[in-house]
């Protein structure tokens, strides 16, 4: 077999009627198509408003900007974010002049530790950012307890779980579900290619229910100008196009479905794979499997076998944010034990709706004969 990680050529091919009718329109920015975009997809996360950007870079950094043109943070502000997690999420916080402060993942679910994020918390502390990484959700009760306590902003980083959905179980509250998006003060999301509600190039949103915050992200994001010619800030130039746009709106409809697929993937893996030196993730009902994690000492070795197999993995990532060598200087002594062995050990199996049963199967029998 030859399985691709991700057949990006498959799973767009059903949408390109959308760009074509952007094409034949002849109005490419700022017209009827992201209009409807952020509509739906701001209805669909659960939100008032949906601004579309340029990129998820953009709509974390923005996001910030907007939190400090509107006084909530200023220059050297704490932001708790999780030490696992892509770069973007950290950068968006130094571009801004704020201060990460590096937590722990729980190297069960590789997501921020809740149990190490009161213990970060400072005088200076002004926020908590949550990424929900791998298509998994990484708010948690006791997340929204301790942000509610200490007064502190709650900011989702989205980029890599759309649809994903939180369920509440808390003793005292009847059972509920929002989806990630919709569980904090504001987040960011990106719409990369890759990702499971995916452009035909880079993409980006914030969405929020706070409306002042909403115009502040719409107006520095069009060059700091809600009206022609007037710019109340010093802005950017970060538009989604109509292009981008509607091919999402058309994908929006189909985002449930495919997310689903990827489930019935993932079950396939956590149900087959059993192996001494592979870490399959624990059945999660609450991912989307935007990346199908796995640990392994053999990392290395594990991918070259695979790839001799026809099979394309990917690494989710190979160096961890806080050894970067753009932030060389800024945590000299960190040591980071969980993050970096996470770092050294994960390998990304392909599991997305443009695979087969079969060749999933294949997958882990491959995994199982390892040796």
């Amino acid at each position: 077999m030859n399985i691709k990680y991700l057949d990006l050529h498959t799973i767009n091919r059903p949408y390109e009627h959308a760009a074509d009718e952007v094409l034949r329109s002849g109005w490419y920015l700022r017209g009827e198509a992201t209009r409807r975009f952020e509509q739906h997809y701001a209805r669909y996360i659960g939100t008032r408003h949906c601004i579309g950007v340029a990129n998820g870079l953009d709509a974390l950094t923005l996001m910030l900007r907007a939190y400090k043109e509107m006084g909530r943070l200023k220059d050297g502000d704490e932001v708790i974010v999780p030490a696992n997690t892509y770069i973007a999420t950290i950068l968006a916080v130094t571009e801004n002049r704020l201060t990460p402060v590096l937590v722990e993942p729980d190297i069960d679910t590789l997501q921020i530790d809740d149990t190490l994020i009161e213990q970060a918390i400072t005088p200076r502390t002004r926020a908590v950012m949550i990424v929900h990484l791998y298509g998994r959700c990484a708010y948690t009760d006791r997340v929204g307890d301790i942000c509610r306590r200490h007064g502190l902003l709650l900011l989702e980083d989205n980029a890599q779980a759309h649809g994903c959905r939180f369920i509440s179980h808390s003793s005292f509250l009847i059972p509920h579900s929002k989806l990630t998006g919709s569980l904090g003060d504001a987040a960011a999301h990106s719409f990369y290619p890759g990702k499971n509600l995916g452009a035909f190039g880079d993409a980006g949103a914030v969405t929020t229910n706070d409306d002042r915050l909403a115009a502040v992200v719409r107006s520095i994001a069009n060059y700091g100008s809600s009206e022609k010619y007037v710019f109340d800030y010093i802005g950017r130039n970060s538009r989604l196009d109509e292009l981008q746009a509607a091919v999402l709106d058309a994908k929006l409809k189909d985002l449930d479905a495919a997310n689903q697929q990827r489930k019935e993937i993932a079950a396939l893996y956590i149900n087959k794979v059993k192996h001494p030196n592979i870490v399959i993730p624990r059945c999660q009902r609450d991912s989307v499997w935007h990346i199908f994690p796995v640990l392994t000492p053999r990392r290395d070795e594990l991918q070259r076998y695979l790839a001799a197999h026809g099979v394309e993995t990917q690494i989710h990532y190979p160096i961890p944010p806080h050894r970067q060598r753009c932030y060389r200087g800024q945590w000299p002594a960190l040591s980071l034990p969980v993050t970096e062995r996470i770092h050294r050990e994960e390998l990304s199996l392909p599991c997305n709706q443009a695979m087969t049963d079969q060749e999933a199967a294949y997958v882990a029998d491959l995994l199982n004969n390892f040796r």
